[in-house]
């Protein structure tokens, strides 16, 4: 039998959209609404529906939205973070994140960003140039990705420099407590991983 790729699975999946009469349009929105937008998009698909009353509807339905300052305000408030576990500051700027030290974990720096409705806890592993064999490395990393639950690994740019990175995602409107054992997690799968991976780096990194 022979194997479908994802594109084969969207064009049926946007050929049964045509089908029931269904047109594609592009829209331009600020990130902090596009849970508002995929809502309506869902009740736009229904052949008849009063407008006011789905307005409301979807207003109603719509959760608590983290912003990195809230996120600061009520992460402080927490045992882990005002027993002097874990160390947070809020970094101002255009878009605003919060810098997390992991006292336990040998004062590992975390960084939280509140995108749209995502969350994004990362954690910069390496310089891409201290990895031996890039090549290999990466092939490794796509085979035993796995063994760190909810977290993954990519490259990144750092100010001007190529990095390997370690992030977890999250809804902005995740629990307070989900937001707690992700930066938990992250910050012991950043150990792992730094176990697993450390014969791919140079002997000087």
């Amino acid at each position: 039998m022979q194997s479908k790729t994802s594109a084969h699975y969207q064009r049926l999946f946007r050929q049964r959209l045509r089908d029931q009469g269904l047109v594609k349009k592009e829209v331009w929105i600020r990130p902090e609404h596009a849970q508002m937008l995929a809502a309506l998009e869902r009740k736009l698909r229904q052949p008849h529906i009063e407008l006011a009353s789905m307005e409301k509807e979807v207003d109603m339905s719509m959760p608590q939205m983290w912003t990195a300052a809230g996120l600061y305000e009520a992460l402080s408030t927490t045992e882990l973070f005002s027993n002097g576990q874990v160390a947070i500051e809020l970094l101002q700027g255009a878009e605003s994140s919060l810098h997390v030290t992991m006292h336990e974990y040998g004062d590992l720096p975390l960084f939280i960003a509140v995108f749209g409705e995502q969350i994004i806890v990362e954690a910069v592993l390496w310089p891409h140039a201290d990895v031996r064999d890039p090549v290999l490395f990466n092939e490794e990393v796509l085979r035993t990705h796995k063994l760190f639950p909810l977290s993954s690994i990519g490259l990144e740019l750092l100010d001007g420099q190529l990095c390997y990175t370690m992030f977890g995602a999250l809804s902005a409107s995740s629990a307070l407590a989900d937001m707690l054992f992700e930066i938990e997690m992250l910050a012991d799968n950043v150990i792992k991983a730094t176990e697993a991976y450390e014969g791919f780096l140079k002997t000087s990194a």
